[in-house]
């Protein structure tokens, strides 16, 4: 999607309907600020304001997401490229977050282990080996429950049994016995265990990280 685009039909439909950008914060909740950067496309409104914001604008979502007026003998097939579009996003964010885990996780075990081995090997007193393997073993459980906490937020696990996609709460992929991304966890639709892989759609043809 381009978002200079959107941003300047954003700009034009509020101008239509005589509305300053503080005037159209104003009456969904935001900062006039948020305006100014959807305008400037420098970001996108949040999706749980776009019906409200359409409203005001008067148009649809389609339209939004188009950054112009669709003909409705075009709406259709608009539409199915905007859901794409949308779809692609949302699976290019959860694959940069997946990748971010990797990112924080490997360094913070490799400089954890780095302490544990200086503290093993090198001649020091003995109070500051055991702060060393302590403030080692601290980073690498602090790093592990955010690597946890990104991999349960980006995507979605599929139960093997059932097929079924779902976000499952933080506690639930911390305490799974895992290989990887791959975890044994309970599926709430069919109500099996089963070792359920990371995908990053709702829906659609497979895509693993």
């Amino acid at each position: 999607m381009d978002q200079v685009k959107i941003g300047q039909f954003i700009a034009s439909c509020r101008k239509e309907q005589g509305m300053t950008q503080a005037v159209l914060a104003e009456k969904l909740g935001i900062t006039d600020r948020a305006v100014s950067k959807w305008e400037t496309g420098r970001s996108l409104p949040d999706s749980g304001i776009m019906l409200e914001l359409c409203g005001l604008l008067h148009i649809n979502v389609n339209e939004l997401l188009s950054g112009e007026r669709i003909m409705s003998e075009g709406y259709d097939r608009q539409a199915e490229k905007n859901l794409l579009a949308m779809k692609r996003e949302v699976e290019e964010k959860n694959r940069l977050l997946l990748r971010t885990e990797y990112l924080i996780t490997f360094p913070a075990i490799l400089a954890g282990l780095a302490m544990v081995f200086t503290a093993a090997f090198a001649g020091m007193p003995d109070w500051l080996r055991i702060v060393l393997v302590v403030l080692a073993f601290a980073a690498i459980f602090s790093v592990a429950f955010i690597a946890v906490g990104i991999e349960q937020k980006a995507g979605y696990y599929e139960c093997r049994v059932c097929g079924h996609r779902y976000v499952p709460t933080y506690r639930q992929v911390n305490l799974a016995m895992h290989m990887g991304r791959t975890r044994y966890m309970k599926c709430p639709e069919c109500g099996k265990k089963s070792w359920q892989k990371k995908v990053l759609t709702p829906e659609g043809s497979r895509t693993e990280d």
